[in-house]
């Protein structure tokens, strides 16, 4: 495998207020293999929805990097994660994605698992003639090295050398809170979700997550529908947003340790906001501040591959790196738990126009994805220019913003729409140099040795 020097793939010089990315990073499948072993093989991942798992026995599939991953409740209902690979050799246990078995059994030869990962059943195993030192092996399922649950979200590692989850997810725990306290029961997952692969790198997604620049043109023929519904021209709802009057809002953004950052916007039609409908009991119970900012929209990154995405409505979305140029995405729809049918409605109308892979907005997304992806192949320029718009504006540490939130962020930077800073993306890049970086570092004093 070639060497690479990071330092020049992410070009970081906030002296000089420049802030590059190299192409390669996108497109280099040497980078991508290292991205396996020292970003997603070493990081906490996100894996499931507490509300998927309510009962003993259920389960969900998951993956960490290319590492299938079976999350489950054993009998007495404790969480466990494990590789979902059998032992024997090697294969896949799950088809479904989630679901409710006290035990799981490898399609090849049979071998049987209970909720809590521990062997059960070896197919005719009294007439194997297995020598002795067969039984000395453990043939449970293999438990990933951590797993941990904050704010009814549930991470796991591949690596026990992780700091404890909060302190990895540090400040963004409170944005996780502002999504996961909009139901005084509790959120859920609500049945379904939007599954679909694009041709282009992971990394593409965790951009356009924190990206408002290209709302107004990649989007256009979505927003061009809103404001047709919005004034009466044929088909009309009551909660359809005038995306006119949201591109006069002010917005911001603000980057967290750990490769975290957040964007958010104002909303000039608060009431047309899902959590609008309880928003009196919601402010009874979190507080003024925390209520208003669930009333703003806001897209946060959890490093390396999970957004929470609240801007039309509330959903979690995951994307699965496949290969350099293949990312799985996997959106799924969330709700306060017990919410009133006309509001659930309403919910899942703004999430299927915008977020459905039929719907009017990301099939815009993915189709400039592999746009990207095909330009990226391209010899004849090196860096690519798009991390540095708002860059002018952008301030260390809290504004008065995140003071009032109680937050501490590494940088914070708002203006009027037509800012749309693109400084969100600063802190993953940043997280994702200081990865490889130390991968590569460790990798060479082992060889050294």
């Amino acid at each position: 495998m070639k060497s690479f020097d990071v330092s020049r793939l992410v070009d970081d010089r906030p002296a000089e207020g420049i802030f590059r990315v190299h192409r390669d990073v996108f497109a280099d499948p040497d980078l991508f293999e290292l991205e396996m072993k020292y970003i997603f093989g070493r990081t906490w991942v996100f894996l499931a929805v507490e509300s998927q798992l309510a009962r003993p026995h259920d389960y969900v599939s998951a993956w960490i990097g290319r590492t299938p991953v079976l999350v489950m409740r054993d009998a007495a209902g404790r969480l466990g994660a494990f590789l979902d690979l059998c032992p024997h050799k090697g294969t896949q246990l799950t088809h479904s994605e989630r679901g409710s078995a006290r035990v799981h059994v490898c399609p090849y030869h049979g071998w049987a698992f209970d909720a809590s990962g521990k062997n059960v059943g070896i197919k005719d195993h009294k007439a194997a003639c297995y020598p002795e030192s067969f039984d000395r092996f453990s043939h449970d399922l293999v438990p990933v090295a951590r797993l941990a649950s904050y704010g009814g979200l549930v991470f796991g590692s591949l690596s026990a050398d992780v700091p404890p989850l909060e302190e990895y997810l540090g400040e963004m725990k409170t944005f996780i809170d502002l999504a996961m306290q909009q139901g005084a029961q509790g959120m859920e997952v609500i049945p379904g979700r939007v599954a679909y692969i694009y041709r282009g790198n992971w990394k593409l997604q965790m951009d356009n997550g924190l990206d408002q620049y290209h709302l107004t043109t990649t989007h256009i023929s979505y927003m061009d529908l809103m404001v047709k519904r919005a004034r009466g021209d044929g088909h009309t709802e009551a909660h359809q947003f005038d995306w006119k009057k949201r591109m006069q809002q002010e917005c911001g953004s603000f980057n967290f340790r750990n490769g975290h950052a957040i964007t958010w916007i104002n909303q000039a039609e608060v009431e047309k906001r899902p959590v609008y409908a309880t928003i009196d009991e919601v402010r009874q119970r979190v507080g003024g501040v925390r209520a208003e900012w669930m009333l703003k929209g806001r897209n946060n990154l959890v490093f390396p591959n999970m957004q929470i995405a609240d801007v039309t409505t509330l959903n979690v979305r995951t994307f699965r790196p496949i290969s350099v140029d293949r990312t799985e995405m996997r959106v799924y729809a969330l709700a306060p738990i017990g919410e009133a049918s006309a509001t659930r409605q309403w919910r899942l109308r703004q999430f299927e126009d915008f977020f459905s892979a039929s719907g009017f907005a990301s099939p815009d997304d993915s189709a400039v994805f592999e746009a990207g992806q095909r330009g990226f192949a391209a010899e004849t320029y090196d860096y690519l220019q798009g991390f540095s718009r708002g860059g002018a504006s952008l301030r260390p540490g809290a504004d008065e913003r995140a003071r009032a939130l109680g937050i501490e962020p590494v940088s914070s930077q708002h203006g009027m729409f037509e800012l749309n800073s693109e400084t969100a993306h600063h802190s993953p890049y940043r997280e994702w140099a200081r990865l490889m970086q130390a991968g590569l570092d460790a990798e060479r004093q082992e060889a050294a040795a």
